[in-house]
């Protein structure tokens, strides 16, 4: 096993030209040919793949695997080095004509049935730093058996396999490597989600903001054809991303703030670059937080697309979508923070969505895994649909749910610290928060808090940084901060 290569949540992320390198690209893909020639379940000879390329009506008679890559720093060239070492191991690789979106990409996954896709992207990391995602067939992110088998077959950078430079290497003349526009099939499927003859009549004016992200060849594309009118920033190529950090939160969407209020749009939508999460600015320019876009689109939903089933959300996703659930009658099942939990359960076809509090939401009859694009295109629709703003449709949701109030904050701390913090919590936890006795506590990842009336305090670490996280809600606006404040006493009190 290579210890200096570790995927997590987000898969393998590094600094560029420091942990990730030509080489250590190279490695990766090594580890993932192995284990899509060797793996029983999950590789091109795995019972797994093998029953689901059956149930799509295919016997693909070569593994195939599709390639991507966002707008970073060198990200296409780290693309073409990957393909170029699954290609010497007798793998089949289409590589994307233009930056990927990884949802796009694990769409082509399911519509090719192809053995999996590596993407080369940071997703919304700082602009130094960039990684490798592995979407394994059933077209989501590697879940942790797949993750535990590629760190396995990780060769050692001393390995003779690992003979060429990145100059020897030859990565953009590879004849066996093909070239494929993944547009044209993911856009074809958003026509069928989506009510566009309700697009066509609602004469919305919608402001998008790919973040200099893969987005920027979606967003716009879609609404124009179907009669939307769309104003744009940062569509154009910048790989230090504004100097930004190119998330989908509040700070990060100042412009598209600006832009939304100064050209008096109805709404303002944003991707992370490789449009996993999104971001929503309201007709006055206000942020709109996903605790809330994620319970008011499964009401979209259920009420005007009839869809029927389970629902799943982490841990610490508000209970607004809990509201939503129980008034319509569906089972909602609560998991570790981590899309890929939901991801399994989005796999089994029983689920019309997953959520996530960050930005992550999964619809079913689609793909798996988190969609920030499908996300954002649903709240047009949503708004198309009804013929109404969206401070109108919180303002009717509101007279239906009791709203919920959120914080969340970040808090650095040393390993070992941490370790300290999570072994006291568990050993000597609190009874009360904030005078308010705890009524129940869930350790399903870290310590959620639950209080006598319903309120919540969450603290978890981080699993790909050195930080504790904290989270609150509340009926009460200013409770959440309350019980943050009393979340740090805490955690003080123990370190």
């Amino acid at each position: 096993m290579s210890e200096d290569i570790k995927f997590s949540t987000a898969g393998f992320r590094a600094v560029t030209a420091d942990g990730l390198t030509a080489q250590s690209v190279q490695r990766l893909a090594y580890g993932i040919s192995e284990h899509i020639l060797e793996h029983p379940f999950y590789g091109f000879e795995g019972t797994g793949y093998r029953k689901h390329c059956e149930e799509h009506g295919k016997k693909p008679k070569k593994p195939l695997v599709l390639v991507g890559f966002d707008t970073r720093f060198f990200s296409k060239q780290f693309a073409y080095i990957a393909a170029n070492a699954l290609v010497q191991s007798g793998i089949t690789v289409k590589v994307a004509e233009l930056p990927l979106p990884t949802p796009v990409a694990e769409w082509a996954v399911l519509n090719e049935c192809a053995v999996g896709a590596i993407v080369v992207t940071g997703s919304e990391a700082e602009y130094y730093v960039n990684g490798v995602k592995w979407i394994s067939y059933y077209g989501g992110i590697a879940n942790n058996e797949i993750v535990q088998d590629i760190e396995k077959h990780i060769p050692s950078p001393s390995a003779q396999i690992l003979k060429a430079s990145s100059t020897e290497f030859g990565y953009l003349n590879a004849a066996a490597v093909v070239s494929k526009d993944m547009r044209k099939s993911y856009l074809a499927r958003l026509e069928k989600m989506l009510d566009v003859k309700a697009l066509k009549k609602s004469k919305l004016k919608v402001a998008v903001d790919p973040l200099f992200g893969t987005a920027k060849n979606y967003f716009r594309e879609f609404l124009e054809k179907y009669g939307v009118t769309v104003e744009g920033i940062h569509e154009g190529d910048d790989v230090l991303f504004g100097g930004h950090v190119p998330n989908a939160g509040p700070v990060s969407l100042t412009d598209l703030k600006k832009l939304v209020t100064g050209k008096k749009m109805h709404l303002g939508i944003a991707c992370n670059p490789d449009c996993d999460k999104f971001g929503i600015i309201d007709a006055e320019g206000n942020w709109v937080s996903p605790n809330e876009i994620a319970p008011m689109l499964l009401e979209h939903l259920v009420r005007n697309k009839k869809v029927k089933g389970r629902v799943c959300r982490s841990v610490i996703t508000s209970n607004l979508i809990d509201q939503v659930a129980k008034t319509n009658g569906l089972m909602l099942r609560e998991t570790p923070v981590g899309f890929k939990y939901i991801t399994e359960l989005m796999t089994t076809g029983q689920y019309i969505m997953g959520m996530e509090e960050s930005g992550g939401i999964a619809v079913a009859d689609h793909i798996p895994d988190k969609d920030g694009l499908l996300a954002c295109l649903l709240v047009v629709d949503m708004l198309a649909v009804e013929g109404k703003t969206l401070k109108q449709l919180k303002k009717e949701f509101y007279k239906k749910y009791k709203q919920l109030f959120d914080q969340k904050v970040s808090i650095p701390k040393t390993e070992t610290e941490i370790n300290r913090i999570m072994e006291r919590l568990d050993i000597r936890p609190p009874l009360s928060i904030n005078k308010t006795s705890v009524w129940r506590i869930d350790s399903t990842d870290g310590f959620k808090f639950i209080l006598k009336g319903g309120s919540w305090l969450a603290i978890r670490p981080s699993s790909t940084e050195r930080l504790i996280r904290m989270y609150a809600e509340a009926q009460d606006e200013k409770l959440p901060a309350a019980l943050i404040k009393e979340g740090k006493k805490i955690i003080d009190s123990i370190v």
